[in-house]
C-alpha cells in the first residue's frame, strides 16, 4: 500500500502540527518493511527539532543506526499481530521512540512514529555519555554542547496523550482506506453492469417530490464537467451529493478531495489548498503538495466556501479561470485539471450585495446550482430515513427492528434543525440505549426533542409520567394532527402523506378529536 497518499490527509496534517507545537517532535510514517518514508527518499534528511537526532541522521553510520532502532520497534509489531496499541522503544542514542501500528483490512501496513524525546531529564553523567555517542557519529561537530542543552522531555502524562493521538491517527488512516475500498468496489460493480443502468444515487435517501427533482438534476449534472454550487442547511447531505456527482461522472477514476473552508484560519487554509515550499514559514520543514494538486484529474469539494476570505477568493478564482496556482513561498505557477464542487449554507447572492463575496467568483462557481431542502420540508422521507439508519447502525445482538408508533409520531413533529445528520445521530443513540427491545419507545428519545415538541412538560409528558400510555398517545396524536392541519392549510391529502396514514383514516381521527372546527375548507376536497 502506498502510504504517501496519507501524508495529505487532513487528520495527519493536523496531527503533525499538534505534535510539533506541543512536544517539539516530528511525526513519521513507517511502511510495512519498517522503513521511514522520509528517510528513504535520499537527499537532505528532513529536519527534526531534536538537534542530536539531526546530527545522527546526517551521518551515514548514524542514519543506519536510526533505521535499525526503528526496525526493532517494527519487529515488535510484526511479531504480535494482536497488538493494536502504541509501544515505546529506546533508540541507539537512548532517546525514546513511540509508534502506533497501522492495520488496513486487518493487514499490518506499518506504523505512525514519533522519535527523539526523553522520558526524564538527563543527569550530568548521562549528558556526557550522549555527547560522546554523538561525537562518535559526527567527529568535530561544533554544536554538540548546545544540542544536548535543549532536549524534549515527555513525562508519563504527555506520553499517554501522544500515544492516544498516534493510535487515533492510525485508526483514521484505516477508516480512510476502508471507505476508499468501498468506493472502488461500488464503482467496479457499476461499470460491470450489463444492463447499462446509470448510477441511481442510492446513497441519497428520499422519495419526496423535492428529492425526486434533485435526482433528475443530478443525473444530468454528473455527466458534465461543469462547476456545481450545492446550497443547503448544515446536515442536509451536501458532501453526499458531491460524492454522488463525482462517482457517477467522467472523473470517477480520479481522486475525490474534501476541504472545509471554515476549519482553518487563512494561513493554514492557503497552505492546505495550494501547498507550500520548504522554508516558506516557520515549521515548513519540507515542500508539501496542496489539495488542489492532490485532486488533479479528479474532483475537489470545497465545503462552506462562503467562509473563505477575500484574499483566498482571488486565488480560487485564478484556479477556476486559468487552472494555475502559486504555492505559498513559491515562484513558479503549477497547473492542475480539477472539477470544483462548492457548497455553503449561506446566501452567496446576499453576500455579494454586501461586498462579502466576490461577484466574479460567485458567477464562476454558480454554473449549476443544487438546492437541498431541509428535513422539515421533506417529512415524507422521514420513515424511509429512519429505516435506513436503523439498518445502517444495527449491531450484532441488537433486537430492535423499528420505532414504536409513539416514537415515530414524536419524531415526525420535531422541526429537525440539524436535518438528516441530527436524525442519524438520534437513531444511533436510540439503538445504543434500547437495542435489546423489539420496538424503540418514545421515552428513550432525547429530552431536547421531547421538550421541543411538548415544551414545558405538556399533558403528553404528564400522562406518560403517570403511566396512562393511551392518553399520552392520543394527546400527541391530536396535537400532531392539529398542528399539521394549520401548517398545510387543511390540506388533508398532504397531511396524510406526511403522517404516513390514509386520507380516510385521517378524516376519522379529525372527527374523533373535533379538530375540523375553525379551519379553512379543504380546497382539494372541494375541487
Amino acid at each position: 500500500m502506498d502510504l504517501e497518499r496519507h501524508q495529505n490527509l487532513h487528520t495527519i496534517i493536523m496531527l503533525r502540527e499538534v505534535i510539533r507545537k506541543w512536544w517539539r517532535a516530528e511525526l513519521h510514517l513507517v511502511d510495512r518493511n519498517g522503513v521511514v518514508l522520509e528517510w528513504q527518499k535520499g537527499g537532505d534528511i528532513p529536519p527534526t527539532p531534536n538537534a542530536c537526532c539531526r546530527l545522527s541522521l546526517t551521518s551515514r553510520e548514524g542514519l543506519r543506526r536510526c533505521n535499525q532502532s526503528v526496525r526493532q520497534l517494527h519487529e515488535q509489531f510484526r511479531a504480535n499481530r494482536r497488538l493494536r496499541r502504541a509501544l515505546v522503544h529506546p533508540c541507539h542514542l537512548q532517546f525514546s521512540l513511540v509508534g502506533a501500528p497501522l492495520y488496513v483490512h486487518d493487514e499490518y501496513e506499518g506504523f505512525l512514529l514519533v522519535e527523539g524525546f526523553l522520558r526524564e531529564p538527563l543527569s550530568g553523567r548521562e549528558q556526557e555519555l550522549l555527547k560522546a555517542r554523538v561525537r562518535e557519529l559526527q567527529p568535530g561537530a561544533p554544536d554538540v554542547e548546545r544540542a544536548v542543552e535543549r532536549l524534549p522531555v515527555l513525562g508519563d502524562t504527555n506520553l499517554e496523550k501522544l500515544s492516544d493521538l498516534l493510535e487515533y491517527g492510525a485508526s483514521e488512516i484505516a477508516a480512510y482506506e476502508a471507505e476508499r475500498a468501498r468506493k472502488e468496489e461500488r464503482s467496479i460493480q457499476a461499470l460491470s453492469r450489463d444492463t447499462g443502468e446509470t448510477y441511481r444515487f442510492e446513497d441519497i435517501i428520499g422519495r419526496s417530490g423535492a428529492m425526486q427533482e434533485i435526482f433528475k438534476l443530478l443525473e444530468k449534472v454528473s455527466n458534465s464537467e461543469a462547476t456545481v454550487l450545492i446550497n443547503g442547511e448544515s446536515g442536509t447531505g451536501k458532501e453526499l451529493v458531491a460524492r454522488a456527482i463525482h462517482y457517477n461522472g467522467p472523473r470517477r477514476q480520479g481522486p475525490f478531495v474534501v476541504q472545509n473552508c471554515s476549519a482553518f484560519n487563512d494561513n493554514l487554509l492557503e497552505s492546505a489548498l495550494f501547498g507550500h515550499m520548504r522554508g516558506a514559514f516557520t515549521g515548513a520543514m519540507r515542500d508539501k503538495k496542496g489539495l488542489f494538486e492532490v485532486a488533479d484529474g479528479g474532483t475537489f469539494f470545497l465545503d462552506e466556501v462562503g467562509d473563505m476570505s477575500p484574499a483566498l477568493q482571488v486565488k480560487l478564482l485564478r484556479v477556476l479561470q486559468e487552472g494555475t496556482f502559486l504555492p505559498v513561498g513559491g515562484t513558479h505557477s503549477r497547473e492542475v485539471d480539477v472539477r470544483v464542487i462548492a457548497a455553503t449554507h449561506k446566501d452567496l447572492g446576499e453576500m455579494v450585495k454586501r461586498g462579502e463575496f466576490r461577484e466574479d467568483l460567485y458567477y464562476r462557481i454558480n454554473v449549476i446550482r443544487v438546492h437541498l431542502p431541509p428535513l422539515r420540508d421533506r417529512r415524507d422521507d422521514l420513515p424511509l430515513l429512519v429505516d435506513h439508519f436503523l439498518r445502517k447502525h444495527h449491531r450484532e445482538g441488537q433486537r430492535a427492528r423499528g420505532l414504536s408508533s409513539e416514537a415515530m409520531a414524536l419524531l415526525g413533529t420535531y422541526a429537525w434543525p440539524g436535518n438528516v445528520r441530527e436524525l442519524e445521530n438520534e437513531i444511533e443513540r436510540l439503538l445504543v440505549l434500547g437495542g435489546d427491545l423489539e420496538l424503540l419507545p418514545a421515552e428513550l428519545i432525547s429530552s431536547r426533542i421531547r421538550d421541543a415538541v411538548t415544551p414545558g412538560g405538556s399533558s403528553f409528558l404528564t400522562a406518560r409520567a403517570t403511566g396512562r400510555l393511551h392518553e399520552a398517545v392520543e394527546t400527541l396524536e391530536r396535537e400532531m394532527i392539529h398542528q399539521g392541519l394549520l401548517r398545510t392549510g387543511n390540506n388533508k391529502s398532504r397531511l396524510a402523506r406526511e403522517l404516513g396514514i390514509s386520507r380516510s383514516n385521517l378524516i376519522l381521527k379529525i372527527a374523533k378529536y373535533g379538530l375540523d372546527k375553525g379551519l379553512p375548507p379543504d380546497a382539494e376536497a372541494d375541487a
